[in-house]
């Protein structure tokens, strides 16, 4: 249809002429109420927006001389993270001479990498920022609720 005959047509039926689709060939236009269709727009981003899945990255600190008792604490911790279906973020610090062992905490982090193998798995190796070794550790896929 020309251009002005869906101006006519908008016109004589009392509705607004809106925009569609500009970058197509020709471009496309619809004869509707202008405010009940920014409302559905909004509608629809809304709906969009709460399908949203928010990951979250939950930072767990560990250390080189960690005893069992805390690092089974930190564990149980990082499941519950993975179970509610955060990422969790695994750091070693290390202070002073630790920094001449770090075969000590890269032992420590694939030590907690292994106990979440059935909960979660980490998306890459060890990586070392200054005086942080770091892992990320993410959800099982079929393991959210």
């Amino acid at each position: 249809m020309k251009i002005e005959d869906a101006r006519k047509y908008a016109y004589n039926n009392g509705v607004d002429l809106v925009l569609i689709a500009p970058t197509a060939q020709p471009p496309v236009c619809r004869a509707i109420d202008y405010g009940k269709f920014c409302f559905e727009r909004n509608k629809k981003e809304k709906e969009a927006k709460k399908k949203q899945v928010i990951v979250k990255i939950k930072e767990i600190q560990l250390s080189c001389r960690i005893e069992q008792h805390d690092f089974d604490t930190r564990i149980n911790q990082a499941k519950k993270f993975l179970a509610e279906g955060n990422k969790v973020k695994a750091v070693v610090r290390f202070k002073g001479r630790e920094m001449s062992h770090m075969d000590i905490g890269r032992e420590v982090i694939e030590k907690f990498e292994q106990s979440l193998a059935g909960v979660g798995v980490a998306e890459k190796k060890p990586v070392l920022d200054g005086r942080y070794m770091s892992i990320t550790v993410a959800p099982v896929k079929g393991d959210k609720k």
